[in-house]
């Protein structure tokens, strides 16, 4: 009787695990998000491009293209969009990007994107340009989500210093490190280091934040051979640099299929903003003097090497050269190929990513972005009603369908329309042909001037006189021997 009951027992609670099983949620997916500094609308291979950039390029022919995919006008607001899902206009990072000299950064009760991952059970990790605050450590990536950060915190730096003013901008959790090699090779490293060190056990969000192609143009010797047949010296260095990151991609994608990891990962990859095609936004916050003695380095007034076209700007512009971007989504045990035309944003991706991985964003900080995963796993239409492109004290631009609006408000103030199905490149301004459609376009954009808050940038900049480029870093820590700083033990806390 005993053996029956038992043995009864026993089926009980196979049948039960049984059922468990069969109904047991599918694996969360690994995620990677690569992003792009400055990467040139037209200058990969899939977008008919002449760089070589095959990585990319099957990223694209086996993932989702995103063809009308924006980012922000210039990098830190980029990046402020990804991690918050939030228009930067909500917390003041609407304006140019944050100097060396600054003090602020992304608001510390702004919900993070590794915030709302970890707290999911996601393992979080960085590698790269971070760039949303670095005078105080509690702005710094571990700070703000990451369970581990290797990079630097500033702006651009030296590639193969990773030197900036006189300061080594190069950590790793919060130690930082003089260390020899080539910026885009070493977050390379680091990155199939992560990977290999992952057991398919619990999901891990990779941030993988690339300098490169972005000033001072620079480039292993290896790779600057490879295009030897070009004669423009910046426009070399830039394709040497693209390639580069293209094969450190490659390697990613390597280190994921032998770690049995790629069919539960899903790729994301983007620019934060066009192209630079001036010198001004190449290096916008370096003074001549700075750009003059560094190698790589180029003048305010000289052409910079990326192409956006056949769209009109680059960085720094509201035109669709400094704000629409190449972006990738590439699953392919999840994902079909397709190319979506309809616009989609930077802060969709947190919204998107956080149902995919079951986790949460912060009520009383609502998302302006949607999740997108039906447009891009079925074709279904944009969620996005309009695209708030930005909105500044002085300018704003926003799109509504094939509708873009363009607004600049220093005098003497200029409205300007475009049809960008018939006119993609700007050329035209419509806006005395279709005043419904401005009264519209107009009445989106000053709702939302309405919701923005002062720019930290503009609150910031009176303060000083013409081009400033010292690095201001948290108060803990001094420039110790070669320009690495070193953490102080005894300073009392603010």
């Amino acid at each position: 009787m005993l053996h029956t009951r038992s043995t009864l027992f026993c089926a009980l609670v196979a049948s039960i695990f049984s059922s468990s099983l069969a109904r047991a949620e599918p694996p969360r997916p690994n995620i990677i998000f690569i992003m792009a500094d400055d990467l040139g609308n037209a200058d990969l291979g899939y977008r008919g491009g002449k760089i070589e950039s095959p990585n990319i390029d099957r990223l694209a022919a086996e993932g989702v293209r995103l063809e009308s995919f924006y980012g922000q006008q210039v990098c830190t607001p980029s990046r402020a969009a990804l991690m918050t899902g939030r228009y930067p206009m909500r917390y003041g990072l609407q304006t140019l990007v944050i100097f060396p000299s600054h003090t602020y950064g992304l608001p510390m009760d702004e919900r993070t994107l590794p915030q709302a991952l970890k707290d999911a059970g996601y393992k979080t990790l960085m590698v790269g340009k971070w760039h949303l605050g670095h005078a105080d450590k509690k702005f710094w990536p571990q700070n703000r989500g990451f369970d581990y950060f290797y990079g630097n915190v500033v702006g651009e730096v030296d590639y193969f210093t990773r030197e900036r003013g006189g300061l080594i901008d190069w950590q790793r959790n919060g130690k930082f490190l003089a260390e020899k090699g080539y910026y885009t090779d070493l977050i390379g490293d680091e990155a199939i280091k992560l990977i290999d060190q992952q057991d398919g056990r619990q999901p891990f969000f990779l941030y993988f934040a690339s300098l490169a192609p972005h000033a001072p143009f620079q480039a292993p010797e290896k790779y600057l051979d490879r295009y030897k047949s070009i004669e423009d010296k910046q426009r070399r260095t830039y394709s040497a640099m693209i390639t580069d990151l293209d094969d450190q991609i490659g390697r990613i994608l390597a280190e994921l299929d032998k770690k049995g990891l790629r069919d539960n990962t899903i790729i994301l990859l983007a620019s934060d903003n066009g192209g630079a095609t001036s010198g001004l936004f190449a290096q916008g916050a370096k003074s001549q003097e700075e750009r003059a003695h560094e190698e790589g380095g180029i003048a305010q007034n000289a052409k910079a090497p990326a192409s956006n076209a056949p769209f009109r700007g680059g960085k720094g512009s509201l035109y669709e050269g400094g704000v629409r971007v190449p972006a990738i989504v590439n699953w392919p045990a999840k994902l079909k190929p397709r190319v979506v035309d309809d616009p989609v944003q930077m802060v969709d991706v947190m919204p998107t990513l956080l149902a995919l991985a079951g986790a949460e964003g912060s009520p009383d900080h609502p998302f302006d972005g949607k999740d997108i995963w039906p447009t891009l796993a079925k074709g279904e239409a944009s969620p996005n009603e309009d695209v708030l492109i930005n909105v500044e004290a002085f300018r704003g631009a926003v799109r509504k369908g094939d509708w873009k609006l363009v607004k600049i408000a220093l005098l003497p103030g200029k409205t300007e329309l475009y049809n960008l199905a018939a006119d993609p490149g700007e050329t035209t301004n419509v806006a005395e042909e279709n005043p419904e459609i401005v009264k519209d376009l107009e009445a989106r954009l000053l709702a939302y001037a309405k919701q923005q808050k002062p720019s930290e940038w503009i609150k910031a900049q009176p303060a000083f006189v013409g081009e400033q480029g010292k690095t201001v870093l948290d108060p803990d820590f001094d420039i110790g021997d070669g320009g690495v700083p070193r953490e102080k033990t005894l300073l009392p806390k603010r």
